[in-house]
């Protein structure tokens, strides 16, 4: 073979070798973990907790689509949809399910005993049989809980504060999530009990209860609503401030959305600083540790907003020590 010729065959091999040096680099490079997110949420509500779960990630050293991968399963305020969600994730063997709200945690729970769990909720997870302590959870659960069943009675209080005059006041309840009715049931008695008020309970399960419930406020002459706290509550808590205004009832529930929606007041803890918090324990776990020494963290951080249009078109004198308390007043 002429010299040149065979010059020419060996600078065209090196050339190919440099194309194909970087492909099998790339193909042999590992998987990214994956983080499988469980939400009773429809996609698209609240993009700012999604956002507080990725800040959570990044303040542990892990971001989305560089070093880590989220599969996002929402229910779509179907509770009944979350076991199948779950059991997808489990399929999929994702790293680490972050499970958001209790029926999302529960879900998780009964789909796997050896994938990582991390739940952010506002029930009583040992009461609810996820974990062993929260000191020393155990097999495969961890997770965050909020200030939001524990305050309930609080609830009744800043309502009380805004509406003294009001004896007979209600509390709207899902009867059918029978776990977070029964945590909140005792407390919000006995702080009725001391505050003098007659409590009602009024239930809703479905959209078509709430007006039969409102019509029952109007029987009964309350002066105010207490809504529980409730994922099925929260999916719909627009509609349910939208009802208080249109009865001109005085309310109250735990999200700012529902003040910013018109509802007289929100009250409760900082579902962003939980939801991040969850993002740090599914960070830690994807570093090595794991889920059962983990012990469950409580948001502390509570949040308190209040719609002051409301309160004038319901002819309420807010008392300035209330508005200096508030985080955020909505005008």
């Amino acid at each position: 073979m002429p010299i040149n010729i065979a010059r020419r065959n060996f600078i065209a091999g090196l050339g190919g070798a440099a194309v194909a040096w970087p492909l099998t680099a790339r193909a042999q490079q590992p998987a990214l973990p994956v983080i499988g997110l469980l939400s009773s949420r429809s996609a698209g509500d609240a993009p700012q907790l999604l956002a507080a779960v990725r800040q959570g990630l990044k303040d542990t050293d892990f971001v989305e689509g560089q070093n880590v991968a989220i599969e996002y399963r929402f229910a779509g305020n179907r509770g009944e949809r979350l076991p199948a969600l779950a059991a997808d994730l489990v399929h999929r063997q994702v790293n680490v399910i972050v499970a958001t709200t209790t029926p999302a945690a529960l879900a998780a729970k009964a789909a796997t005993t050896t994938i990582s769990v991390v739940f952010e909720m506002g029930g009583d997870p040992v009461r609810l049989g996820l974990v062993a302590s929260l000191n020393r959870p155990g097999g495969n659960v961890t997770g965050v809980t909020q200030l939001n069943v524990q305050i309930a009675p609080k609830r009744l209080e800043l309502l009380h504060e805004l509406v003294p005059t009001a004896s007979v006041v209600a509390r709207l309840v899902n009867p059918t999530n029978s776990n977070i009715a029964e945590a909140q049931s005792s407390s919000m008695l006995s702080a009725a009990h001391i505050l003098g008020l007659e409590l009602h309970v009024l239930n809703a399960s479905t959209e078509r209860d709430f007006d039969p419930a409102f019509a029952n406020l109007t029987q009964l002459r309350a002066g105010g609503l207490v809504i529980d706290s409730d994922p099925f509550f929260t999916a719909r808590q627009e509609q349910l401030a939208a009802l208080t205004v249109r009865h001109a009832v005085p309310a109250i529930y735990e999200n700012r959305e529902f003040a910013a929606a018109g509802g007289l007041l929100s009250y409760g803890g900082s579902i962003t600083d939980a939801y991040r918090l969850a993002g740090v324990y599914a960070a830690r776990i994807l570093k090595g540790e794991k889920p059962g020494e983990l012990p469950i963290q409580q948001s502390t951080k509570v949040e308190l907003f209040l719609n002051l249009k409301t309160a004038k078109a319901l002819g309420i004198n807010v008392p300035l020590p209330l508005l200096g308390r508030a985080d955020e007043v909505i005008e």
